[in-house]
C-alpha cells in the first residue's frame, strides 16, 4: 500500500495558483506535480474561497468582543445567579427541607398533601 503524501501549504498554494492561472490544464498539472487532477481541484476551490482572507488585518479577529459587552454578559450572569437563589430560597421556604433542591434538578417525589404528586388531587384531611 502506498503512504499518503503530506503536502506543505506553500506547495499547494503554489499548484492552487497555477491550477488558477489555467495556463496549464489539470492533467498537465498532474504530469508536473504528481498529485492528482481532483486535488488540485479542491486545493484550487480551496484558494479561491479563502483569498479575501489574505487581505485582512492580522491583529483583527473577525468578531472582536467588546468591554462593553463582557461587562455586560457578566452583569446579566450575576443578576441571573441572585434570581437562581432567591428563588431556590423562596422553594425551600415554601416546600420544606431538601425538597426544593430536588425539585430544581429533577430528583423529587410526589409533594406532601398530594395523591402521586398529581396536580388537583389533594388529599383531603381526616
Amino acid at each position: 500500500m502506498k503512504k499518503r503524501k503530506n503536502h506543505s501549504p506553500e506547495f499547494k498554494a503554489k499548484v492552487a495558483l497555477e491550477a488558477i492561472r489555467g495556463e496549464m490544464t489539470l492533467a498537465a498539472l498532474y504530469k508536473k506535480y504528481g498529485v492528482h487532477p481532483t486535488q488540485i481541484g479542491t486545493w484550487k476551490r480551496t484558494a479561491i474561497e479563502n483569498m479575501a482572507t489574505a487581505f485582512t488585518r492580522r491583529g483583527a479577529a473577525r468578531e472582536q468582543v467588546s468591554a462593553a459587552d463582557v461587562h455586560k454578559l457578566h452583569s446579566k450572569i450575576g443578576w441571573l445567579v441572585v434570581e437562581r437563589d432567591l428563588l431556590a430560597e423562596a422553594s425551600h421556604q415554601l416546600l420544606g427541607m431538601g425538597l426544593s433542591r430536588d425539585l430544581a434538578f429533577g430528583k423529587a417525589g410526589p409533594v406532601k398533601g398530594t395523591k402521586n404528586g398529581e396536580p388537583g388531587s389533594q388529599v383531603k384531611p381526616s
